[in-house]
């Protein structure tokens, strides 16, 4: 399903989210592969900031509708949210 941009107060959560600026890039994978180690530390980084986020149960709903297949959303990564929709 495709979000239409022009419904109003649509994405005004993200201005809420505590994942903005500098902070994104550990909730997303690099292009090249990473070590297991190094993954589970980004992931943790990016965890523990939806840990204390205002708007962390909107972002997961979003993620969940959207079927986003990347990145941590809500606090939990692809596959958690997979194993989510699974059950």
């Amino acid at each position: 399903m495709q979000l239409v941009p022009s419904q109003p107060g649509l994405f005004d959560w993200r201005s809420k989210a505590a994942c903005q600026g500098d902070m994104g890039s550990a909730f997303y994978p690099p292009l090249r592969s990473e070590k297991r180690s190094i993954k589970e530390a980004r992931e943790k980084r990016a965890k523990k900031v939806c840990a204390s986020c205002v708007v962390r149960t909107t972002c997961l709903d979003q993620a969940l509708h959207r079927g986003e297949r990347y990145g941590i959303w809500g606090g939990l990564t692809d596959l958690e949210r997979q194993h989510l929709r699974a059950s």
